[in-house]
């Protein structure tokens, strides 16, 4: 199953910006995408994931799982945001327990969204 690692391009980080700047978010799914995704993730340029006011932001998907959204994120967290959907990934329900999250991903987590399907 292929987890989604979604990343906000429009982002600005609450940052104000002449319009030709590159964006926070932009600068940050490149970083990611030059790093390169872990086995089972793609990563997925969007346009919005509605938390503007928390910086560059990425989300974490996949069928059948929870899902989740990380806040106030930089390139500079690329290595922890591929290493915590990697551990994402590994998971048959999304729920990666806390100690073996990066420690980004314990302390900027914005929402848990449960997944569309509950298990039986």
């Amino acid at each position: 199953m292929t987890v989604t690692l979604h990343v906000c391009t429009t982002c600005r980080s609450g940052e104000v910006l002449e319009e030709s700047a590159p964006r926070p978010g932009a600068l940050l799914h490149a970083a990611l995408t030059e790093a390169g995704a872990p086995e089972g993730v793609q990563i997925v340029a969007v346009e919005c994931l509605s938390a503007c006011s928390q910086g560059a932001s990425v989300a974490l998907s996949a069928p059948g799982k929870w899902s989740y959204v990380y806040g106030r994120l930089t390139s500079d967290d690329s290595a922890d945001i591929l290493a915590g959907a990697a551990a994402y990934a590994a998971t048959a329900d999304g729920l990666v327990p806390w100690r073996e999250r990066p420690v980004i991903f314990r302390k900027q987590s914005l929402a848990r969204i449960p997944p569309m399907e509950q298990p039986k």
